[in-house]
């Protein structure tokens, strides 16, 4: 297997599935990975039971003491699944311990929480990462390379959107409808992943948000008496007792860009008829692109530069493994991918920043995902002032 790293995930739940899957995957499918993760010892919670988590993920070792497992001399690198309110203190320990630490995202459930983990990897000076695994989709690294060749030209408008439908009145009170555990909602939750790609794929940083609006229209919602069975909500059942929502279940706003580009950004969990419909339209001088992860295998670009008489949008299926981002290491052309993929590939370009080689493309480390946090704290102030909210007062 060559050079190995053991991993120690802090935390279970829907995203330890996810991240099992990609460490369990990752080196059978890039076989040239200058380093490879060992998954060595996963830690949960009693009420949990992390012994069932890792037998059934291939975890060799489980820890109810997240301390003791970040500590423990065998462990290389540190990636974190929790709620967000619990992002911080394992990274900050991790860091403190001199490990490269992973987070998934939001990098925290507060501004001050990322701002303390930047600081903190900052003195550390180890990599850090945050999982915005939407960057690994090939269509959208794809729409990252375009515009950077200059494919689509000077940007005018970006239009960002992220669309479910499972926070239906029904759903009981789970920790994603909690400030204290979650930090925000349907905003931290989706509007971070759409803020990400939108940077990501402009190359291009937002210096003012404005006409933001954040609502909540469940006030109350039914205390679980049984936790969701592996996935967001699936499984989880309410009592009769009820309890107060303090998260908002939509946030719409707009923005500027540094060079001139104007946005809207909109995120719902209210939106029915949609399952996880994220995307982007970026119009620019000579082209523009499209994408929706419900399509996820796809780019559209329009090539504005073309003959009038053949100009159109070009729906390209991005698992062309001679030309698309990532898609060498997977299947024959056009045996389309999944949205466990993207995972697996992030984990990959962990595994090379780790080893000190390139990534396919930049991942973000704390500092970058604390530009997207910035612009979601914007947002809410543009929303509770109901003012423009310039980015540089946002620290």
């Amino acid at each position: 297997m060559g050079k190995t790293i053991n991993v120690a995930l802090i935390g279970q739940g829907f995203m330890g599935r996810t991240h099992s899957n990609a460490y369990l995957k990752v080196s059978k499918f890039f076989t040239d990975l200058p380093l490879n993760p060992v998954m060595h010892t996963v830690f949960g919670m009693e009420a949990e039971n992390p012994q069932v988590f890792a037998d059934r993920w291939g975890w060799k070792n489980y820890g109810t003491d997240w301390k003791k497992v970040i500590n423990n001399e065998d462990i290389g690198f540190v990636d974190i699944v929790t709620p967000n309110h619990m992002h911080m203190p394992p990274a900050m320990e991790a860091l403190a311990a001199g490990k490269p630490v992973a987070s998934e995202k939001p990098i925290a459930g507060t501004l001050a929480d990322a701002r303390a983990m930047v600081d903190a990897a900052k003195k550390a000076k180890v990599p850090t990462f945050v999982w915005y695994n939407y960057r690994r989709c090939p269509a959208v690294a794809l729409a990252h390379q375009l515009v950077k060749e200059g494919k689509i030209g000077r940007v005018f408008h970006v239009r960002c959107v992220y669309l479910q439908e499972w926070g239906a009145p029904d759903t009981p009170l789970l920790w994603r409808f909690q400030k204290k555990l979650a930090g925000s909602g349907a905003h931290g939750d989706l509007n971070a992943h759409i803020i990400d790609m939108a940077r990501f794929v402009t190359g291009d940083e937002i210096v003012e948000v404005t006409g933001a609006i954040a609502e909540t229209f469940v006030k109350e919602r039914t205390i679980p008496s049984a936790a969701s069975a592996g996935g967001i909500a699936a499984g989880a059942k309410g009592s009769v007792k009820k309890g107060k929502v303090d998260v908002d279940d939509a946030v719409l706003f707009l923005a500027r860009f540094k060079k001139g580009a104007v946005a809207s950004f909109e995120c719902s969990r209210l939106a029915t008829g949609y399952k996880n419909q994220n995307g982007f339209e970026i119009h620019g001088e000579k082209g523009a692109l499209r994408f929706r992860f419900e399509d996820m295998n796809y780019l559209d670009y329009y090539d504005n530069t073309a003959e009038p008489k053949v100009r159109g949008w070009n729906h390209i299926i991005c698992t062309s493994g001679a030309n698309h981002p990532y898609v060498g290491a997977w299947w024959p052309d056009a045996h389309i991918l999944g949205y466990e993929h993207g995972f697996i590939n992030q984990a990959a370009d962990i595994m090379k920043v780790l080893a000190r080689k390139a990534p396919v493309v930049p991942i973000p480390d704390f500092a970058d995902a604390y530009e997207t946090q910035r612009v979601l704290e914007a947002a809410l102030l543009s929303a509770n002032q109901r003012c423009p909210i310039k980015l540089a007062d946002v620290k």
